[in-house]
Formats: structure tokens, sequence, C-alpha cells
């Protein structure tokens, strides 16, 4: 039952979590598939031959900044991206060789509300749909909740960008309302999906993550068991 004030107006449950809550720091995350590590400008040479030129310049649609169709520019923007704090970027490297393959981070931190949002994030080819990826978002939702004991973890998205929306649904978001002529990027218009997990979500979503990155949740030929939701059921 909502309490009440001294007029009869419903008022919100007291927070008992400690606020702020601490900013994210640079760390590494260990998986079993993949390493988090803090994005450093030696990893340039390597995402660009994977998310650069050209060829990847459809990667960038829905995002701020690129492409990238040089090595000299993407170089030069991953240093600036690498002294960022809000923004706080992570390379996605290979437990098994190390390749990196992409990137993510942390943003629009609030310690004051115990609320953080993962996004800025690019998957190369290679890790697009794999259990890497899945591993890796589940990676940052672990420290947000586990470690740095947020209580709020957001997923925003162009609402045109379909894949995104359907990741941050597989992923265990819930969708809370689209943002109209929220902002303009590139001379479009965005109109922007909200999506987000509290700490009451988390547990439920952890052990979700668990059990579909288990080995014996993949067969000899690495095709999934049970889905990601089915685990989470």
């Amino acid at each position: 039952m909502s309490r009440m004030n001294d007029y009869g107006q419903p008022i919100g449950e007291e927070v008992a979590l400690a606020l702020p809550r601490p900013r994210p720091e640079p760390v590494v995350l260990e998986g079993r598939l993949v390493r988090l590590e803090p994005l450093r400008p030696d990893h340039a040479s390597g995402l660009f031959a994977r998310v650069g030129g050209t060829q990847n310049a459809a990667l960038w649609t829905y995002m701020p900044q690129g492409p990238f169709p040089d090595a000299a520019g993407f170089e030069a923007w991953i240093t600036g991206a690498c002294d960022s704090r809000d923004p706080l970027f992570f390379a996605i490297a290979a437990q098994d060789g190390g390749a990196v393959l992409g990137f993510a981070s942390f943003l629009r931190i609030t310690p004051e509300a115990g609320s953080i949002e993962v996004g800025f994030i690019m998957f190369s080819g290679a890790l697009q749909g794999t259990a890497m990826a899945t591993e890796a978002m589940a990676l940052m939702m672990g420290h947000a909740f586990d470690t740095l004991g947020y209580r709020r973890y957001e997923w925003k998205c162009d609402a045109l960008n379909g894949p995104s929306r359907r990741a941050a649904e597989r992923l265990g978001f819930s969708y809370e309302g689209t943002f109209r002529q929220a902002t303009v990027y590139k001379g479009r218009n965005r109109d922007t999906a909200w999506f987000a997990a509290t700490d009451r979500d988390w547990p439920r979503l952890r052990a979700g993550f668990a059990a579909w990155l288990a080995p014996e949740n993949f067969d000899a030929d690495g095709r999934q068991r049970c889905s990601l939701a089915e685990c989470r059921g």
C-alpha cells in the first residue's frame, strides 16, 4: 500500500540504498568468453580493421559519430574517447586470442540517483549475434548492479533501430516508452526508445544469463539449447 502525506497524496517508498553510488572506474571485467578492458589508443588499429572503412559504414548509422572512412580519423576519435569518463569506454576482446571485436560504454552516469546507462555499443560482425556479445552485456550489467550498487540500468536507442530494440528486449530490459523528437543527430530527427532494468529485476536477469551462458546450454555445433528468455523463465 502506498504511503500518504498529510494531504492524502501517495508518496514513494524511502530508498534504503546509500546514495550517491560510486562512479564507475576504468577496470577489467573478465568473463569465460570475453574480457572487457579500458579502451586504449593502441586498440584503434585492430578496431579499425573490424568497424572502420567504407565497408563498415552501415555499422555507424545510428551512432552519433562516424562512419570513419580513414584510419587517421578513427584513431583520433578513439584517442579522445579514451580520455572520457562519461561515456566510460570498454574494449571487448575475445578470451581465446585477445582480438578486440568491439566496444561499449557506461554513460549518462547519475550517482545521486543510482542510475546508469549502457550505450555507444559497437559490435563488429565477428561479435554480433554471438555468446561473446551476450556475455559482454551481462558483465557490464553485473558490474553496475553487483559491484557499484546502482538501482537503475538504462538502454536507449533510435526508435527506428530495430536490432537495438530487439537486443534490449532479449537481454531483459523493459520498454518504457518513446520520447518523440528527443534530439537531432547527423541532421536527422531521433525519436528515442527507452528501456531499463532495475535492481529488483537483476536477480532474475543474472540467473538467466548464468544459465544461458553455461557451456551445457550449447550443443557441439555451438547452437543454444534454450533461449535467453527461456533461461530467465
